[in-house]
């Protein structure tokens, strides 16, 4: 019987870890992104920063390369951005 192997493990602290935050297009929304990641991200860095809007401009995503210090870091994260209703999917 062969063995399942195991998911790839994250080493932390983990450099260039991608988090990608999708929500809907609004003058506000990079600026109210940002704001929330930087609660969670100590050296957040806006430079390497990507944002795309949807072909119709309905959506934009924004993703972060950040430094992912821990489990606990990114599942806070994770938790404080989806509790908005303006952050529709995070990645």
């Amino acid at each position: 019987m062969a063995q399942k192997a195991d998911p790839a493990k994250i080493q932390f602290p983990c450099p260039n870890y991608p988090v990608k935050v999708l929500g809907e297009t609004s003058a506000d929304y990079q600026d109210f992104v940002v704001g929330i990641m930087a609660k969670h991200v100590a050296d957040l860095k806006l430079d390497k920063l990507k944002v795309n809007e949807s072909s119709n401009g309905r959506f934009t995503s924004i993703t972060f390369f950040i430094t992912a210090t821990g489990v606990d870091q990114l599942e806070a994260l994770h938790k404080d951005l989806i509790q908005h209703k303006r952050i529709r999917m995070v990645m």
